[in-house]
Order: C-alpha cells, then structure tokens, then sequence
C-alpha cells in the first residue's frame, strides 16, 4: 500500500469530503501505535478496520481491552473488505463510547453484512475496543 497516496480503507473524508489517504487517516494510528493512539472511539474503530483490511493482528490485539482479548485473531481467507458506513458514535460516559457500524464484505463470492454496536474503553489515554453486539 502506497499510503501517501492510497485512500483509507475506513473510507474517511476530509472537510471538502473527498476520500482521505491512509497516511493521513488510519496509517498514522496503525503504523504508529506507541507514538499516536486513535483519539476517540469512532477512530479507533475506523483503524481497527483498516486492521480487519489489511490483516493486521498485531494493531486488532494491541486495541482490544485486556480482559476481553483473544489469544489471536484469525482472517478470513479470500475475504474482501467493501466498505464501511458509521452509523453513529456517542459518548456513554466519561471513559465509555459506543459506534454502530455497517462493514460490509464478500468471502467466495458471497456477501456478508456486519452490523454492529460496538463498545469501547478508554484508559491512560488510550482506546481500547470492549465488545460489540451485531444487530
């Protein structure tokens, strides 16, 4: 991925709304992760599925709240990634938030709709994704 140039695969747009680059979007929290986390839920989840995109297990576990973090994350084989739509995002508290999401894409052939409202944490500074429940 050329990231100065390739659009984010979260689909983010700036303020003219044309598609933002992975560099300036997702890339600087994914490729970056000690030096800058994502500043609020709805970034961090755009980036953990720019992760889901580009297969990065390494950035899906480091965001994943200790508690609830698998041991590992697999991918689907041949899966491609279509799109994303943030549906909302609001604060729960003053640590909490919540994004319902629509990430759509399509294993051999088949279409897969992923709805869901996603819980996070935020603790020294840092998001972390919780847990999520699909719609």
């Amino acid at each position: 991925m050329k990231a100065a140039t390739t659009h984010c695969p979260c689909g983010r747009t700036d303020a003219r709304g044309r598609p933002m680059t992975y560099a300036a979007c997702c890339g600087r929290y994914l490729d970056h992760w000690d030096e800058q986390p994502a500043p609020d839920a709805e970034s961090l989840m755009r980036s953990r599925y720019s992760a889901f995109v580009l297969q990065r297990a390494d950035y899906l576990l480091a965001t994943w709240h200790a508690p609830q973090r698998p041991p590992s994350v697999d991918f689907d084989a041949g899966a491609r990634w279509l799109g994303l739509e943030v549906r909302s995002a609001r604060a729960t508290g003053d640590d909490t938030a919540e994004v319902e999401f629509v990430a759509r894409h399509r294993i051999a052939g088949r279409a897969v709709r992923l709805h869901e409202r996603s819980r996070f944490v935020s603790e020294g500074g840092r998001w972390f994704y919780v847990d999520g429940v699909f719609e």
